[in-house]
């Protein structure tokens, strides 16, 4: 559970969907942070009629004016005059003098949090081409957000600074009316998103772009596009940049005129730069909007490595399984060719043991993950067992209760191999020749693994465990390879039952 959600649940008044429209606004909180210079803090109503910071959020370019991070702590009483009036009046309050924190003087400005409610007679729809945007009720304010910035703020008087300064009063005001964020965006970081440093650009309702950035121009150059983008129609440069090429997206002229809250990617001269539109929107009205960029070209050409590089993980792991496969095919023939029981025992144990490390790999093999739903390897396990019971006239019902969960590939291979030896020898010696159940079971902890299997068979000869090859390579398995124990001993139903542990600090998941 998030941080916010925590806090939130636990203390403030706030419902379901109020906690997740504040989690939503989240996924853009740095780029508050970033566009206003300053600090942001979200702030919301408590039990007891107070306020509770639930998230902050530091500027990347500017100096941050609180040391510590102030999520759990109270609204100052001072602050609360600013707070109370935003809320009662959806307007931005901002502290007539300069309020103080520890040693810093700031200006501290509130704005009211919104959301939109649907469904409530009110028409949802937007028209991009006139501009006009319909919405369902804006609801009472239910958070407020204040804006720290320093009382000397040079930064700010910049003209980069007035143009942050801008765009973030459009999203602040936005949020007040419960048109940001976006109904429609996506949960979770994207890998590349840009922020406000890495390049801006503001654009009119017409598309003109009246601001851009300097990395904006510089990374625009680099794709080729010499000329300045102010006072250029956006979705034209851009156009003209990926001229020529017949697989770009189709939405890239919304999303350079700032109509359509998406993302996309543009590539030229060598270079790939991703784009991430946001429509401005006031008094019911699209004014314009305003596009982030950021040159993600070496951050694509890793993923392009990773793709390939897991490509070919996942064909070795096929490849293996395969060759696995062949080789528990010629001990199967070789089995049944054999002339005495003992080498045909031993050869179709052998099988086993091959056939089992095989499933670990065709289920490596299907994914890009090195990490294996062991669940899925064990049922396979369990079909090798059903196997073993046809050699031996036995009729076994395996009953399975429990999780044993993700595990990665280097322990999911010596816990199979360890599982097979057990429930087959459960299969061929215990229940050989008649009717009965092995049961398995999982018990998963933060810090432990523990798997029992138990027969309904005719119990350890002698009462004992015995030495030979199987129960050796067991205990290898478990003690050795997986740092965890095992033991042998009877069952009340007079079977015989087979307990492991296993740490999981030795497991990595």
């Amino acid at each position: 559970m998030s941080t916010l959600r925590n806090l939130a649940t636990k203390y403030s008044t706030l419902d379901a969907e109020q906690v997740e429209w504040l989690e939503l606004l989240m996924l853009d909180w740095a780029l508050l942070a970033d566009l206003a210079l300053g600090d942001v803090v979200l702030w919301v109503p408590t039990d007891d009629g107070n306020y509770l910071a639930v998230a902050h959020s530091r500027p990347a370019g500017s100096v941050t004016l609180f040391y510590r991070d102030v999520i759990g702590d109270y609204l100052r009483p001072d602050w609360r005059p600013i707070v109370d009036e935003a809320m009662a009046t959806r307007l931005p309050v901002e502290s007539r003098a300069p309020i103080w924190y520890e040693e810093n003087a700031m200006r501290l400005t509130a704005y009211s949090v919104s959301r939109r409610e649907e469904g409530s007679g009110s028409s949802t729809g937007r028209n991009t081409d006139t501009g006009v945007i319909s919405t369902g009720a804006q609801s009472e304010p239910f958070a407020v957000i204040t804006v720290h910035t320093g009382v000397s703020d040079v930064q700010g008087a910049s003209r980069i600074g007035i143009a942050f300064r801008e765009v973030a009063a459009d999203l602040l005001g936005m949020i007040q009316q419960g048109l940001f964020p976006s109904p429609g965006t996506t949960r979770g970081r994207e890998r590349g998103a840009p922020r406000a440093s890495d390049g801006l650009v503001r654009v009119n309702l017409q598309g003109i772009v009246s601001f851009a950035s300097p990395n904006t121009q510089t990374t625009f150059t680099l794709l080729g596009y010499r000329d300045e983008l102010e006072g250029e129609n956006f979705s034209e440069a851009i156009a003209e940049i990926v001229r020529g090429q017949f697989d770009t997206n189709e939405s890239l002229p919304l999303i350079a005129q700032g109509r359509v809250a998406k993302r996309a990617d543009i590539e030229a001269n060598g270079r790939v730069v991703t784009l991430r539109s946001i429509p401005v929107i006031r008094d019911e009205q699209r004014i314009g909007g305003i596009v982030l960029t950021r040159d993600v070209t070496d951050l694509r050409h890793q993923e392009r490595e990773l793709i390939t590089k897991d490509a070919t993980i996942r064909e070795i792991h096929h490849r293996v399984k395969n060759n696995l496969q062949t080789v528990a095919s010629l001990l199967r023939v070789q089995a049944r060719r054999a002339r005495s029981e003992e080498a045909k025992q031993v050869l179709g144990q052998a099988m086993r043991r091959v056939a089992a490390i095989a499933v670990v790999h065709d289920t490596l093999s299907t994914g890009l993950s090195q990490i294996v739903d062991f669940d899925v390897v064990f049922d396979r396990v369990l079909g090798l067992a059903a196997e073993v019971a046809s050699l031996h006239n036995t009729v076994v019902h395996p009953r399975k209760e429990g999780r044993f969960g993700e595990l990665p590939s280097e322990y999911a291979t010596p816990l199979a191999l360890a599982l097979t030896e057990i429930v087959t020898n459960a299969v061929e010696h215990g229940l050989a020749g008649r009717e009965g159940e092995v049961f398995i079971s999982a018990d998963r902890t933060e810090d432990r693994l523990a798997v029992e299997v138990i027969d309904t068979g005719t119990g350890l000869p002698g009462g004992t465990v015995g030495d030979g090859l199987g129960t050796q390579i067991v205990r290898t398995l478990v003690e050795g390879e997986l740092g965890g124990s095992i033991t042998w001993g009877p069952d009340v139903r007079g079977g015989t039952r087979v307990s492991i542990q296993i740490p999981l600090r030795w497991i990595r998941t």
